[in-house]
Formats: structure tokens, C-alpha cells, sequence
């Protein structure tokens, strides 16, 4: 815990953004850091609460021990800070800049609505880390001859690389795209993430032992056997995704996108990649409609108004959600109430309860989404529809599954119910013998925080199947 009577004393104070007005003028991250002095003082608000809910099980997936870095950074020790972090964590300053935080809505003084920062002080002393030489390479004193090739450089497969090599294996990490970070890079805009983060983190694996294999899409370019062949284990880390359709009519209309293109293309961009398309994305002039109401839809939204949408309309089948949670009912749960994003709040219209129906277009180009008010049951009311104008439409409803053509066919895995690759907790082994599944892949659509904790303890599991034993943290 941090000081006694920190919480009575000190008021929540968390990470300010830099105006609206001058924050989409650029693709930069906009967050002000707090000065050292006042993480400190948020870091002092821990209280002794008896059971931090924060770390576990309601709270943080991968169980980062908050109370303990939380009392180092408000005694001043931010090396030893950084030190615990990371022994739970591979990249804090991923997760201090785009997880939601479920640990502070788990926090005992969420009871009162003033949680704890942590996210902000989770990212402080990331930060801290990187900026005073405390990160270095840990390469392994021994080798154990074994090789295990890890297909995706997404957080999970970055994860499990990173605790694989340290553990002394040969690390193959093979990627489809020209740079490592999977949805990291390609997924989620500079605005919540610039890539120099992920660009430090390689080249400290690279120095670690973990050799990067890009343009290698495997299960196309690469047949999967030849992996398994290769090596002594591989794990598949790659994401979910197949995007969920909903086959509207009008949805062949030019103008209409899934969500995922759009940020991929614009994140080439500012990577300075070339655009593989004949027809470039861009929002600029345009009044854009996103359908979704999810972490996806608002980095649309962000995206257009950065890129100089006239207007930007995002549209939630779900009811507006209460203001405020009955903390008794949910907590310490992540609880659905009402939220803005930062990209929200830079001038979106929303719409709640709010069915699209279509698209309509002329002369084979988008014109308008047809929409209807939904009742309780998200069924369309008749006699409330209304037609939003639109030059743009972003559909942004979440993922199904992970692609199955190519690889996943060619392994033979089992899949679950849903469509994803099919292997437990405990082992992470798929149907097909030495093959591993972790993070979306596995488990489906979810949070960087979990793809850490998963590719994490499959990397546990799969120095316990070549060894025998294992030193490594689940």
C-alpha cells in the first residue's frame, strides 16, 4: 500500500489530453504525463484494503502486483517499481497507454468513485524505465538446443517469445507483415500508441535471441508442416480476424469498409509503408458513419477526424447505458455504464438504440445508412426510421473468429464452438501434436492485457513440455 491515510488526504488526479481542437491536427499520442511528484502522490492513494481486487481475479489479467509498485513509487524506489512490474508484465507501456483499465473499476475506492490511477501510474513507471537505462536485454546464461517458432508478433506472440528465449530456446517469430506488432501496429492509431514503443521492445528481444521473420504469412507463402518440421514446438499467436458481417443490403456500395483496412491503411501510412490498394481510404471532406459502438469503432473515429471529416456519426444498437453502475450489484466486475473516449469526445455525434438496416447509394457509391429506433429486444420499431447521410461507412461490430484458410486448415487443430483454435489453459496444445494456440487466436476478440497474460503462460507451458520443468511465471 502507499501512505495510511493517502486516500483521505490526497483527490484522484489522472493523465490530462492535450484540447481536442489541437490534438487532431496530428497522429501523435496526446496524453500530459503527470510530473513524477504527483504519480508519486496517486501512488500513495493504495490503501490497505485487505483483498486488492485490482490484481486479481476481477481486476488485472496478467496480475500485476499494484499494491506492491504502487508503495515503491510512493517511497521513491521507481527502480524497484519498474523491476516488479515488469516480473508480471513484458510491456507496461503497451498496457498503460491502451488497456481499460478493468483494474481500476476493481479498485476498493472505485466504491467512491475515486479509484486509484494505476493505469496512469502503471504507464509513469514504464516510462521511467525506459527513459533511465533500467530495461537492458536478458539474454539466457545457457542454451537448451530446443527450437520453438512462434507464428504472430502480436502481444501474445511477443510475450511468448520474449519468456521463451530468456528461458535459453531458440525463438523463430514469424510475421506476415513487414514489422513486428501485429494489431499493436497495424490495429490501434499513433493517437493511443506510437510504434517507437513496440520498435524498442524488438530490438531488445532481437538482443535477447528472438529472430524476426517478416513477410512470411504462413499457411500461404510458408506451408505450416514446414514449421513443424523445423522445430520442436510451435505456438500460433495471430488474431481474430475475420470480421463479423452483417450482410446488409447495400453493403457492396464503394465507400462501404470494414473497420480493420481502414486502420491498417492509415497506420502504413504514418509507418511510412507502402498502401497495397488502388483506391485509398480517407475521410477528409466526407460525413462518415461508423456502425459499432466498440474500442475499433472509436479509433474510426479518431482516425476521420484526424484525416478532416466534415462529420463523424457512430451508431450502438445497444440503449444508452446508465450514467453510473450499482456498485453493489457489479463490483468489482467491469461494469457497463455510460463512457466517452477521447475520440468520442473530439466532436462524434452518437446514436443509441439504433438499428442500421442498409445502405443506399447511387451511381454504385454510398449515400446514406437507413437506420430504425430498437426496442428492448434490439428489434427494429416500425415507423422510426431515418435515413443519416453518409460518404463514408465504417463497419465496426467486433471479429468472429480467426481466418481459418491457409493455416489453421493445413494444421488439422480442432476449433471450438466459435470458430477459434481449440487448446486449454493449462497446456495451450492444440489437437495437432507440438502445436500451441494462444491469445485471440484462442481465446477470441479481447484485450492486449489478456494476449499478454496468454502468450505468457504458454510460453510456461511449452518450456514444461520441452523440459520437463519450468521456471517460468504463469
Amino acid at each position: 500500500m502507499g501512505k495510511v491515510t493517502g486516500f483521505m488526504e490526497i483527490d484522484r488526479r489522472d493523465q490530462k489530453y492535450q484540447p481536442a481542437s489541437d490534438r487532431i491536427r496530428h497522429f501523435r499520442e496526446f496524453t500530459l504525463p503527470l510530473p513524477d511528484t504527483e504519480v508519486a502522490n496517486q501512488a500513495a492513494r493504495c490503501m490497505d484494503c485487505g483483498i486488492p481486487f485490482c490484481h486479481g481475479p476481477t481486476g488485472c489479467p496478467v496480475h500485476n502486483q499494484i499494491p506492491d509498485w504502487n508503495d515503491l513509487v510512493y517511497q521513491g524506489d521507481w527502480e524497484e517499481a519498474a523491476r516488479n512490474l515488469h516480473s508480471t508484465n513484458n510491456f507496461p507501456e503497451f498496457t498503460g497507454r491502451v488497456c481499460p483499465a478493468p483494474c481500476e473499476e476493481a479498485c476498493t475506492l472505485n466504491l467512491e468513485d475515486m479509484p486509484v490511477t494505476i493505469k496512469t501510474v502503471e504507464q509513469a513507471i514504464a516510462d521511467k524505465a525506459w527513459k533511465m537505462g533500467w530495461v537492458r536485454p536478458e539474454p539466457p546464461e545457457t542454451r537448451t538446443g530446443r527450437s520453438v517458432a512462434v507464428v504472430g508478433s502480436g502481444p501474445a506472440g511477443l510475450a511468448a517469445a520474449q519468456q521463451l528465449a530468456r528461458a535459453g530456446h531458440d525463438v523463430h517469430v514469424y510475421e506476415r507483415e513487414p514489422k513486428a506488432g501485429g494489431l499493436l501496429r497495424y490495429g490501434i492509431p499513433d493517437f493511443k500508441m506510437e510504434k517507437r514503443h513496440i520498435d524498442r521492445r524488438v530490438a531488445q528481444m532481437e538482443a535477447e535471441g528472438v529472430t524476426f521473420h517478416y513477410n512470411v504469412n504462413v499457411g500461404v507463402t510458408t506451408p505450416i508442416q514446414e514449421l513443424l518440421d523445423r522445430h520442436d514446438a510451435v505456438l500460433l499467436a495471430g488474431g481474430s480476424e475475420a470480421p463479423r458481417d452483417p450482410r446488409l443490403p447495400g453493403q457492396e456500395f464503394e465507400g462501404v469498409h470494414f473497420a480493420m483496412p481502414y486502420l491498417v491503411q492509415q497506420n502504413r501510412r504514418e509507418g511510412g509503408e507502402e498502401v497495397h490498394r488502388d483506391l485509398p481510404i480517407l475521410a477528409s471532406g466526407r460525413h462518415v458513419v461508423v456502425v459499432g459502438g466498440g474500442d475499433t469503432a472509436s479509433d474510426c473515429v479518431g482516425t476521420a477526424f484526424r484525416q478532416g471529416a466534415l462529420s463523424v456519426t457512430q451508431l450502438d444498437i445497444r440503449a444508452v447505458p446508465p450514467m453510473k453502475e450499482d456498485k453493489l450489484a457489479v463490483w468489482p466486475y467491469w461494469p457497463t455504464k455510460f463512457r466517452t473516449s477521447s475520440s468520442q469526445a473530439e466532436g462524434a455525434e452518437r446514436e443509441f438504440a439504433c438499428a442500421t438496416l442498409g445502405i443506399e447509394g447511387r451511381n454504385g457509391r454510398v449515400t446514406g445508412v437507413r437506420c430504425a429506433r430498437v426496442d428492448a429486444k434490439r428489434q427494429p420499431v416500425p415507423g422510426t426510421e431515418f435515413v443519416l447521410r453518409a460518404d463514408l461507412v465504417f463497419l465496426a461490430i467486433g471479429f468472429a473468429h480467426p481466418i481459418r484458410e491457409g493455416m489453421i486448415d493445413q494444421s488439422g487443430a480442432a476449433l471450438d464452438a466459435r470458430g477459434n483454435v481449440l487448446a486449454d489453459e493449462e497446456t495451450y496444445l492444440t489437437s495437432t501434436p507440438n502445436l500451441y494456440a494462444a491469445g485471440d487466436m484462442r481465446r477470441g476478440q479481447s484485450l492486449v492485457v489478456w494476449a499478454i497474460r496468454e502468450g505468457r503462460q504458454a510460453a510456461h507451458a511449452i518450456d514444461k513440455a520441452l523440459m520437463g520443468a519450468t521456471t517460468l511465471p504463469r
